[in-house]
């Protein structure tokens, strides 16, 4: 089963249905919306452009199949945790200063930042509005409001997660320790959020629901850390970024954190503010590969995957959607460095 031909066109007619710009809407916010979700151009004329994979809502479709759900039930869920995450996308770029996403402009160099907040806080709002549908898919009551709690927790896990990456760029010493509850908020939430409601929505059993968001959360976990691998060594003509563009960004991931723990000689090369030289850059990658920071990181990807494959047996689902499951979480983590 490819899950991509299959959920996509109706996981796009739910989130267009849930961006519907009301008669009196401005419609400058709703354009920037669908600027940024691929829609539309910036003079906000209909195009074809990268939207993204709609990774979480996909395993949440995926997850709610396997467990004998109706995965068309759960489709305003799959659409709300997609917005959410569209939100984050959107606040993330403005407090990173990221110009561009998927090879376009981002929202605040087009429109200023205060707009671009709108259009995030809007995001925020229709992602409730997309959630608050399921009853009017048969979803009981008491069902969709365990979904409700969920998703509002993790809304906040996403935001004490950025703030925690913001913070983290200031402070002087940040333990592992750290970094995994920092990516455990930022990254993996949102992945364990998806998958556990695709359980809860199919009235899966309590472990089995359990299992799925512990699947997600590990497969989080271990994206983020191939993510830090790929922002060091990665292919420039894959990633769309130069070799080593967490040390020029002085980024505190997993690998660098291991080598400044385990290569004094790193500290120095990364102080200061002023921007660092190619020169630099070599021989800090140098540095981090001979205090095996790389393996090290490898290696913790590689147990987090394992764990979630684990709990992926541990979910007991059944059919090609199982099937789907386990062969997405493989390809996630065997992207090329």
């Amino acid at each position: 089963m490819d899950p991509f031909t299959r959920y996509l066109p109706p996981l796009e007619t739910a989130l267009r249905e849930a961006l519907v710009p009301p008669p009196d809407a401005p419609p400058l916010l709703y354009g920037m919306l669908h600027y940024h979700l691929g829609w539309v151009d910036a003079d906000f004329r209909p195009t074809q452009t990268d939207a993204g994979k709609r990774l979480r809502p996909i395993f949440l479709l995926l997850s709610c199949e396997a467990q004998g759900g109706d995965w068309e039930r759960a489709l305003p869920a799959a659409a709300a945790v997609e917005l959410l995450h569209n939100f984050s996308l959107i606040h993330d770029d403005i407090e990173d200063r990221d110009c561009t996403r998927r090879g376009r402009p981002t929202l605040w160099p087009l429109w200023g930042d205060a707009q671009a907040i709108n259009a995030g806080d809007a995001l925020f709002t229709l992602a409730y509005g997309a959630l608050q549908r399921l009853p009017a898919t048969g979803c009981p009551a008491d069902r969709a409001l365990v979904a409700l709690e969920r998703f509002t927790q993790t809304a906040l896990r996403l935001t004490e997660g950025q703030c925690h990456d913001m913070a983290f760029e200031h402070r002087s010493t940040v333990t592992e320790s750290d970094y995994l509850a920092m990516i455990a908020g930022k990254t993996a939430a949102l992945l364990a959020l998806a998958c556990e409601l695709g359980g809860l929505l199919a009235d899966a059993p309590a472990p089995q629901t359990a299992a799925l968001r512990e699947f997600g959360h590990a497969l989080g976990m271990a994206f983020q850390i191939e993510d830090d691998l790929l922002g060091l060594w990665g292919d420039p003509e894959r990633t769309g970024k130069p070799v080593g563009s967490d040390l020029r960004n002085r980024k505190k991931t997993l690998p660098i954190l291991h080598g400044l723990r385990h290569a004094p000689a790193l500290a120095p090369l990364l102080a200061g503010d002023a921007p660092l030289s190619e020169e630099t850059i070599h021989t800090a990658l140098a540095i981090l590969a001979e205090a095996g920071s790389r393996t090290y990181a490898e290696t913790q990807a590689a147990t987090y995957h394992q764990q979630a494959l684990r709990a992926l047996t541990q979910s007991h689902g059944t059919g090609e959607a199982q099937e789907a499951l386990h062969a997405l979480a493989q390809r996630l983590l065997q992207r090329d460095k």
